[in-house]
């Protein structure tokens, strides 16, 4: 890694210059061009139907436009942050369900204004107790069988084997939970946005349409799929209307039985026959008895700020390991990233290394030792940056945090006491040894990400998926049930735990204010993308809009190719090839980390964006 010890003064050349090579960004955000660091305080709006909005209340940004829309609804209503967040997951539900759904899982942060506490809750789909849980990981099971019959039986075997994925959904209890603990509205009241939705359609969008036909074999598993997204046999086109009244009818039920309506009862019995009869593994005693995590979010300081994301087995502690490695070794006084290439070809070897760490030290903590403490601490950013100098080396080995673990947080981090793990006695995987996963092989993982702020400044940063475009393509009750199992392998996989997951559902603070509320959508790509975009919002002082529509990079521990978005100037990517990397063009896409946040100012403007890689939009109150 690069070490950057040069602060960069802003002049007027330099100004036209960086202006020069955000070109690309300025033509979908023209407001955002400036000569200093301060944010822009206004200016014309977005070419892009809501992609960023301003406001001095409330702000919602979603990943698809109804569903921000319903969240705000809330806050006119009188409903706070969290009202808002559960009302635009639900419609999540609804409209975003290639990469969402009821038959899901995810997880948020959550910041209350007035007592200056921080809470995460973890919903993520979970194994249950059948046995076979804790066998061959079901990714390589699911190939072995497809293989085997490939000649028989086809697309029946390969029903099974999408179903034996499903692991037990934890959306509607995360939901349910985190409202009744902190919502100030009815359930009735916040359910209402998605059920009319689903009941009375909504127009899809381009990118929905093309979700579809690109899971044309997943869908088409299921009839009454088919006939919903793909009716005549082909897929819904852009502005045609979806009507979901099986949804509808499965939302009205959890409205007004609450958790009772989905996981017990004719609706688990149902969801769990279903899924057995394909050869999945959820039971009704699964759903009954699904757990719903709680626990302190992770903490670090970064120069004045205090960051809080997702702890393990959702991979918060990754975006933290990037901002103060950022930190550690200058690319916060690099001044910018388009026009830097000493900047980017850092950030190049930090994000490799974080990557090689964040694909080794996972798993669900209740059952398994995670040092996320020490992997995310500013001493272990410190020594593994050190470590990163020099040529560039074609695989990236992990490092080991264990040392750091112990170390009690100091400042700001004290009043957010995230535990301590212990090292087992018979761990020795610390020495440093190359990753056992490449990330990017499940790069087509899809997620959605919703970002909300309050007037009152309580904050909730939410990240849910199904895994994989319309998850395991197993159809129930309205909804398609996840493809998360397949996260779990060799070292993660048994029974009674949570799989593993990238989401990275982040709150930072100035002092006790919020300052900025993120995620990302996009599997590998989600914590390199939410630290790209803080890092230019916060240490660079790019206006929001700009930052989320400018170029990012992408990396992997096991190969030397940077994927690389166009906008960066050309001496970004010569001097990519000069440090021994080999980028490969990448056109900014869905899956190229879908970014949603909510910055606020100083002066505490709310600025809403959307990442234009996706449907979103930003609705203020």
């Amino acid at each position: 890694m690069t070490n950057i010890t040069r602060r960069h003064s802003v002049s007027v050349s330099r100004c036209v210059r960086r202006n020069r090579v955000a070109l690309a960004a300025a033509l979908l955000f023209p407001f955002a061009i400036s000569c200093g660091r301060a944010p822009v305080a206004g200016g014309p709006a977005s070419p892009l139907s809501g992609k960023r909005t301003e406001g001095d209340r409330g702000m919602v940004a979603a990943s698809q436009p109804n569903a921000a829309a319903a969240g705000a609804a809330m806050l006119r209503m009188g409903g706070n942050a969290m009202d808002a967040a559960v009302a635009a997951a639900f419609a999540l539900s609804v409209t975003d369900v290639s990469q969402t759904g009821l038959g899901g899982g995810g997880a948020l942060t959550f910041y209350d204004a007035r007592s200056h506490r921080a809470e995460h809750l973890s919903f993520y789909a979970r194994t249950g107790e059948d046995p076979a849980w804790a066998g061959e990981d079901t990714a390589s099971d699911a190939a072995r069988n497809t293989e085997r019959n490939t000649e028989r039986n086809t697309e029946r075997n390969t029903e099974r084997n999408a179903a034996r994925g499903a692991a037990t959904p934890g959306m509607v209890a995360g939901l349910l939970e985190a409202h009744r603990r902190f919502g100030r509205l009815t359930r009735q009241q916040v359910m209402a946005p998605a059920i009319a939705l689903a009941r009375d359609g909504f127009i899809v969008t381009p990118l929905l349409s093309r979700t579809i036909l690109s899971a044309r074999a997943r869908i088409g598993g299921d009839s009454a799929a088919m006939r919903l997204f793909m009716p005549d046999g082909e897929a819904l086109r852009p502005g045609e209307r979806l009507v979901q009244r099986d949804l509808a009818a499965t939302l009205e039920r959890i409205a007004r039985e609450g958790r009772a309506g989905f996981y017990t009862g004719p609706a688990a019995a149902s969801l769990s026959a279903k899924v057995r009869s394909l050869g999945g593994l959820i039971t009704e005693r699964d759903l009954e008895t699904y757990p719903v995590a709680t626990m302190p979010p992770l903490c670090a300081t970064w120069g004045r700020y205090t960051v809080l994301s997702a702890p393990p087995p959702m991979g918060g502690a990754s975006v933290l390991a990037i901002l103060q490695m950022a930190e550690a070794t200058g690319i916060t006084e690099a001044g910018g990233l388009t026009d830097e290439p000493d900047a980017v070809v850092a950030l190049a070897g930090i994000q490799r290394a974080v990557s090689a760490d964040g694909s080794w030290w996972r798993g669900d903590p209740s059952v398994m030792a995670v040092p996320a403490r020490g992997f995310s601490s500013a001493g272990y950013a410190s020594a593994r940056a050190a470590q990163g100098a020099g040529i560039v080396p074609d695989t990236v080995t992990r490092g080991d945090p264990w040392p750091f673990e112990p170390i009690t947080p100091t400042g700001s981090c004290a009043e957010h006491p995230y535990p301590a793990a212990t090292r087992p006695p018979h761990d020795t995987v610390g020495a440093p040894r190359s990753a056992t996963l490449d990330p990017a092989d499940d790069a087509q993982s899809f997620t959605s990400h919703l970002a909300v702020v309050d007037a009152d400044g309580n904050a909730v940063s939410a990240t849910t998926t199904v895994g994989v475009l319309f998850g395991s393509g197993v159809y129930t009750g309205g909804f398609f049930l996840n493809s998360s199992g397949n996260n779990l392998d060799e070292r993660t996989r048994g029974t009674n735990r949570y799989a593993n997951s990238t989401m990275a559902p982040t709150v930072i603070l100035d002092g006790d204010d919020v300052r900025l509320v993120i995620g990302a959508a996009g599997s590998s790509y989600i914590q390199p993308s939410t630290a790209q975009v803080t890092l230019r919002i916060l240490a660079f002082g790019e206006d929001a809009g700009l930052a989320m529509a400018a170029p990012r990079i992408q990396t992997s521990p096991v190969r030397r190719e940077v994927e690389v978005e166009p906008g960066f100037s050309p001496d970004v990517y010569a001097a990519l090839v000069r440090a021994g990397y080999r980028p490969s063009s990448r056109v900014a896409d869905l899956s190229f980390g879908a970014v949603h946040a909510v910055h606020v100012r100083p002066d505490g403007r709310r600025i809403g964006v959307a990442d234009p890689r996706r449907d979103g939009s930003a609705v203020g109150q």
